[in-house]
């Protein structure tokens, strides 16, 4: 049996379960799998939008030294001579065989008692030959025998030696072979692995250090076009891309394509008519799987795309969850997204079809080339006697060992163009040249430093927003030893002008100067340490407060860190800690509560005795006490130093020398508090619009007292991380930008959604790391569970997978007994066992055809109709859940999605193919253990010996094959938090000059990792030598022992060759099939985290029935003293004791800044959520032991942003209803009340318009008039108008106006408004800010009392 049969690959890529085969398979297994994957590839390659690869592959190699060179080709040397000593294992063998078969046919020549030994020589007994003429005829029978035998007789044989053979010595000779040529492949093996992996490690460790103090050179603007999160990624995966390209793949590759031409030179030198008719068949195997992967791919995509639908519509319902749950139609949403998931299925099981039929096509061809190659070859020995049976099989396992090399070598290729495309950005990256360099020396430094700033006129935009005007033709003068306030709306440029004296940017017209020198001819990092600067969210460091204020100055003495820590205000609370200046801080500085980070980050900054200092927004994240602490520290710093101070509390402001009013990017005033307060300007604004929201505040605080204490634990959870807020500030900054170029009607859409949307966006990044959940795998009872009514289709699948099992081991059955024909010394007889052998073999490959087909078939059914099924429960609980569970970043509907579509997908990976392959590995191992045992148990009991070994030896090439990436990562992980954290605070370390540090920190803990990668390459190579000569060990011994057993115990020689082929194949099978538990790990944690769905008992329950209902609903709505808290932030007190109540009929306005809690009452009053504290009554009944549907049945609600689904106007109008049938008079009736009607009339389809994904193809006000006949359609006791007309032109906004007066006629109704000309005629106005009502009642009661209503009335101004 040659080595080729134990060439282990991990064909586990497209669900296949048999290629447990030996060599055999491992040819169009190994084409198959690489077109299939690669195919797969270039698919998600098209997706990630990945770059074209530009680098060649030589030049990944860049970054080698000659040692590192030298390393790599001595380890081609070993690989290539490793490469052929399979090939050379062939020539052995064949003259074992020969030598088996001398013998045998010596055996069967002296089993005929008449012959015998003579002089070496086989002759016939001397007295037979003799005695013949004497004898006489008696009878007929006599005579016929005569004829026969004695004929045969009379010739003289043909001098066949004999006594020659010694077998046992012979196979000593031969075990001697294998043990050297074992010998040597380790030794190959080992150098060739792991002198090319520590050439990679050397070269990684490079190309790692450069491109990390690459980025860090990098100007803040690249990095705002560059997400924080690429950059990791890049600097793990698409670094260890490279790797895998660079490392041990190149070895093996060398290594397979040598033993390729080595087996086709072996085939044509001893052999070429044989090869010529085998590698004549071959395309037909090539053809199959070229097709297989064509058609793979082609439904694959199909498959996708008939998810892709069910995906849109998961999406969409995800999306706007909170209509769905308003209107109630969940159990709607759920049938419509099973509908769509029919196709995929389909799909899927044709795919599963095709694969088990290409499969099982790709069997018969290649038991069909077996017996094409045996009954030519054995034409060719026995007719002609060109070759010898060994000769035969040199030729045969050589031509297909290379064919299955060169299949296998095809699959390193992918891992190349990963690396080749990797390197492209990374080496991009490391050749790009910063636009404004920190590290660089050039550049000035002046003697004297005066700190008079200018701005003559700067305009600029930020490089991630090149069509947004940041500053217009910005003069500023600020003067030095004074301290400037720039104050104004967010979005007007003030934190940019901060950022262009740190010179984090260069403007793109104008220039900043510095006592008359432009900063772009000073030295970054001189000009960088004269300037301090406290932001609003700190970023502190994970290390000691004394480390984190050492950041200011490098060596900087304990004294001076204390003076600052005192000028700071800090040393008292610092001293208090238990380890004092030694404290460690936490990640982020998340152990400080936020005035103590303040303190902590001013005492940073005056570390470095700076000349200048910015504050931005440095006390805005404080509560009032930690803010007058602060803003105490901050005077006493000011003194006799340019400040620039930014800030939104006017409080802090008043006693600048200068105040600077921006708006627009420009600078509109400037002069000192009450020359503004005269101008009436921007300024002016600001601080009338603050001060009433002061007053409110002191009279809540007056009763707030008693809670004080609940306040400051709060205080404590609130240390966000600066990322989150710098990210939030920006989106908000953004948003607000937005506002300044929208009409004043839009402004309250963009700030409404903002904070909210900001901080989940911020926590996303914050918690981007620990987003996997760990959870238990599932048990597979559980999963089978689920599967249970497709037992029929598993049991016909397990049936198939059992017979494919089988063929492995008749295979070796079938080979020995070709041997056993070669020394039949009857030609007849010989001729006539060799054509039904060959037969055999094509009944074999057409029972493998169908079992294939029929295992590929059964099992993809039961999967698809599994992971349908699962989606659909998946989607259902999903939907079940209360809204609070959406708010969750891990929930967003982006994440639900792909859950829906990866997760279900994958938990049939623990179910039928996985108990295919289990049955396929169990019955193959069975039948050649007991099929050996009963041809010979004393040589099975040797091989079994090795079996583990050489199972490990398969498991250990497939766990190769998907490489040891995950040590690697762990590895990493201390130098990725390094890295991490100096990306995300990058522009903290720019401002303090650190980068170098935080380079050199990186370097120092990737020494680890690279000694691990060393250690390991030694490990790895020994590993790999093992595997690889483990088999030529069991051989030698086995066959040596076989060829005592022949000699001593008569054992026949086709025995040896059946026993050892079958167990030796089975072992590998054995390998492999335990190479396929990644897939089945995988779907069992798929599954967990599926169940863990499917259990979760929401909070409020929608599809529970259980709950009050009443017939006479009135309508009656009283909030009692609620209070409320996002449970996504239970920092951020949203609802602070509301009072409020609405009589049945009447209508109540809520009118407030954004950020009040207007629209949370109302989603309070949908029960989206329940109050933390305090009641919500309807009717009387409390709200959380109302009936979920019930309650929201009573409900109709219209939004501002109406959200519309993908379908006709009909349908959306109807989806008010989902309880039951709603005819078309009906909704005609509505869309009349809705002012809708003769619009939709005049469209070419009518109602059965689509409006397209989200109602894109329609205007708002027909959005929002549909939105509107859709609550009118279910007849609400209570209407709900969150800024129905806000985002209306003044057209559009009259029709839907009058469309809603006509709508709450008779109805209670909530309004929510910002432009108060729609609530005037309301029965009840509430004036709402920071949680609570100030004051209420109808418009003249309010407009007498001359409050914040009357002031909001007068100044006209949009309340945001």
């Amino acid at each position: 049996m040659p080595t080729g049969s134990v060439k282990l690959q991990s064909i586990k890529k497209l669900g296949q379960d048999n290629h447990s085969y030996d060599f055999s398979d491992e040819e169009p297994a190994g084409s198959y799998m690489t077109t299939t994957t690669s195919k797969d590839n270039d698919k998600n390659q098209g997706n990630d939008g990945q770059p074209a690869i530009r680098v060649g592959f030589f030049q990944l190699f860049r970054f080698a030294k000659c040692k590192d060179v030298l390393m790599m080709v001595v380890g081609s040397v070993c690989a290539v001579l490793h490469g052929s000593a399979q090939p050379l294992m062939l020539l052995v063998f064949g003259l074992l065989t020969d030598t088996f078969i001398e013998y045998d046919i010596e055996l069967n020549e002296l089993s005929d008692d008449r012959k015998e030994c003579v002089n070496n020589t086989i002759q016939w007994k001397k007295n037979y030959t003799e005695g013949i003429g004497l004898m006489t005829p008696l009878n007929q029978s006599d005579w016929s025998f005569m004829n026969n035998s004695t004929w045969e007789m009379l010739t003289p044989l043909e001098g066949r030696p004999c006594g020659l053979l010694d077998i046992e010595y012979e196979m000593t000779l031969f075990a001697f072979y294998y043990v050297g040529i074992g010998a040597a492949v380790f030794l190959l093996g080992y150098f060739q692995i792991s002198l090319w992996v520590m050439a990679a490690a050397r070269q990684i460790q490079v190309v790692r250090k450069l491109y990390f103090s690459r980025v860090m050179r990098m100007e803040i603007g690249w990095f705002d076009c560059t997400s924080v999160g690429e950059l990791n990624t890049r600097m793990s995966d698409d670094i260890n891309k490279i790797n895998d390209a660079i490392a041990d793949q190149v070895a093996i590759f060398l290594q397979r394509f040598t033993t390729f031409v080595c087996g086709f030179c072996i085939g044509f030198v001893k052999g070429w008519k044989l090869t010529l008719v085998i590698v004549a068949a071959s395309p037909m195997i090539g053809v199959g799987a070229a097709l297989m992967a064509l058609f793979v791919a082609k439904l694959t995509g199909m498959e996708l795309q008939a998810y892709a639908k069910a995906g849109a519509v998961a999406d969409e319902v995800l999306t706007s969850i909170r209509t769905v749950a308003a209107f109630g139609g969940e159990k709607k949403e759920v049938l419509r997204y099973d509908r769509n998931l029919i196709s995929a299925q389909r799909w899927g099981i044709r795919k599963g079809l095709i694969i088990g039929f290409f499969t099982g096509y790709m069997w018969l061809i290649i038991f069909l080339c077996y017996g094409l190659a045996f009954w030519y070859g054995s034409s060719l020995v026995v007719n002609t006697g060109e070759y010898t049976p060994g000769t035969l099989l040199q030729v045969f396992f050589g031509v297909l060992i290379a064919a299955m090399n060169l299949g296998q070598a095809s699959s390193c290729l992918e891992a190349f163009a990963a690396g080749r495309g990797a390197a492209t950005l990374i080496f991009e990256t490391i050749e790009r040249e910063p636009e404004i360099d920190c590290l660089s020396e050039a550049g000035y430094k002046l003697d004297r430093v005066k700190g008079d700033i200018e701005f003559h006129n700067v305009t600029f935009y930020y490089p991630s927003r090149p069509d947004v005007k940041i500053l217009d033709q910005l003069n500023v003068a600020v003067k030095s030893g004074e301290t400037t306030a720039f104050v104004g709306p967010s979005g007007a440029g003030k934190s940019t002008a901060i950022q262009l004296i740190q010179r984090f940017y260069d403007p793109k017209e104008g220039m900043v100067t510095l006592d008359g020198h432009d900063i772009r001819g000073l030295n970054i990092q001189w000009l960088r340490s004269l300037i301090g600067i406290v932001e609003q969210e700190p970023v502190l460091f994970a290390t000691t407060i004394a480390e984190n204020l050492r950041y200011g100055r490098p060596n900087v003495s304990m004294e001076d860190i204390v003076s600052a820590a005192k000028e700071a205000n800090a040393y008292n609370f610092i001293m208090d800690l238990p380890q004092q200046f030694n404290t460690l801080v936490g990640e982020g500085g998340g152990q400080m509560s936020g005035g103590q980070k303040q303190r902590i980050a001013i005492a940073r900054a005056l570390v470095r005795k700076p000349r200048i200092l910015l504050l931005d927004m440095a006390t805005s994240a404080l509560d009032n006490e930690s803010e007058a602490i602060v803003q105490e520290a901050l005077d006493n710093v000011r003194k006799g130093r340019t400040t620039i101070s930014i800030a939104h509390r006017l409080s802090t402001i008043k006693n600048a020398d200068v105040i600077v009013g921006f708006e627009h990017g420009r600078a509109v005033e400037k002069g000192k508090h009450n020359e503004l307060l005269e101008r009436k300007g921007v300024y002016f604004t600001l601080v009338t619009l603050q001060s009433q929201g002061d007053k409110a505040l002191n009279e809540k605080a007056r009763q707030m007292a008693d809670d004080e204490e609940e306040q400051e634990r709060l205080n404590l959870s609130r240390a966000g991380s600066y990322r989150a807020s710098l990210r939030a500030s920006i989106r908000q900054r953004s948003r607000s930008q937005l506002s300044n170029l929208m009409p004043e009607s839009f402004a309250p859409i963009a700030i409404e959604r903002g904070p909210r949307d900001a901080v989940s966006q911020a926590d996303k990044s914050e918690n981007a790391i620990p987003e996997e959940e760990i959870v238990e795998p599932a048990p597979v009872g559980r999963i089978l569970k689920y599967n249970i009514p497709e037992w029929p289709y598993m049991l016909f699948g397990s049936f198939g997978a059992a017979i494919n099992g089988g063929v492995n081991p008749v295979y070796s059955l079938l080979f020995s007994q070709i041997l056993a024909t070669f020394s039949v010394t009857d030609p007849v007889a010989q001729r006539k066992e060799i054509d039904s052998i060959c037969l055999f073999f094509v009944v074999i490959g057409v029972v493998s055809f169908f079992t294939q087909m029929l295992q590929g078939y059964a099992f993809s059914k039961s999967g698809e109709l599994l992971t349908r099924r699962l989606r659909r429960l998946g989607f259902h609980a999903m939907l079940g859940q209360e809204i609070g569970w959406f708010d969750d970043h891990r929930n967003s509907p982006g994440a639900l999605t792909t859950r829906l579509a990866t997760d279900a997908s994958q938990v049939q990976g623990a179910t039928g193919s996985q108990i295919g392959m289990i049955v396929n590995s169990l019955t193959n191992i069975g039948v050649a253990v007991l099929m050996s045992f009963y041809f010979s148990w004393k040589l099975t009991l040797l091989i079994l010996c090795f079996l583990p070994f050489i199972a490990l030896s398969g498991g250990f090439q497939a766990k190769m094959l998907t490489g040891f990436a995950k040590q690697d990562k762990e590895a990493m992980e201390v130098a990725g938090r390094i890295s991490g954290e100096a990306l995300n605070n990058i522009r903290t370390i720019a401002g303090l000059g650190k980068e170098k540090i935080f380079v050199d920190m990186y370097e120092a803990q990737l020494d680890g990792p690279y000694q691990a990668a060393l250690k390991k390459a030694k490990v790895y190579g020994a590993c790999y030598g093992f595997a690889q000569c483990v088999i030529f060990l069991t051989n030698s011994a086995s066959y040596r022992f076989g060829g005592y057993l022949v000699q001593q115990e008569g054992l026949h020689f086709s025995l040896v060759f059946r026993v050892i082929s079958a167990i030796v194949t089975s072992g590998t099978a054995l390998g492999k099939a335990s190479s396929y538990t990644p897939d089945y790990a995988k779907a069992k944690i798929s599954a967990a985290r599926f169940f863990q769905l499917l259990d979760r008992v929401p909070q409020i329950s929608v599809y529970s029935d259980t709950g009050d209902k009443w017939d006479n609903f009135q309508g009656n709505i009283e909030f009692i003293d609620c209070k409320f808290t996002y449970p996504t932030r239970p920092d951020i007190q949203v609802l602070n004791g509301l009072n409020v109540s609405v009589k049945p009929g009447q209508t109540l306005a809520f009118v407030g800044s954004s950020g009040c809690g207007k629209s949370t009452s109302v989603q309070l009053l949908e029960r989206f959520y329940d109050p933390d504290h305090g009641r919500v009554l309807i009717d009387g009944h409390d709200s959380t032991r109302v009936s979920v549907p019930f309650l929201r049945s009573k409900i109709g609600i219209v939004s501002q942003e109406p959200i519309l689904f993908d379908c006709s106007i009909e349908e959306n109008i109807k989806y008010g209803d989902n309880s039951r049938e709603i005819s078309m008079n009906e909704v005609i009736s509505a869309a009349k009340k809705a002012q809708l009607h003769d619009f939709v009339m005049s469209l070419p389809e009518k109602y059965d318009t689509n409006v397209g994904a989200q109602g894109s193809q329609l205007s708002r006000g027909q959005k929002q008039r549909i939105a509107i006949a859709r609550a009118i359609i279910r007849d609400p006791k209570i209407l709900l108008l969150d800024e129905a007309t806000s985002a209306l032109d003044t057209e559009s906004e009259k029709t839907v106006q009058e469309a809603l007066d006509k709508a709450r006629e008779g109805r209670t109704c909530i309004v929510i408004a910002h432009r108060l000309s729609t609530i005037q005629n309301s029965d009840i106005i509430a004036v709402m800010s920071r949680g609570f009502v100030i004051e209420k009642g109808p418009h003249d009661q309010l407009m007498a009392l001359k409050g914040a209503y009357y002031k909001l009335v007068t100044t006209g101004a949009p309340i945001s």
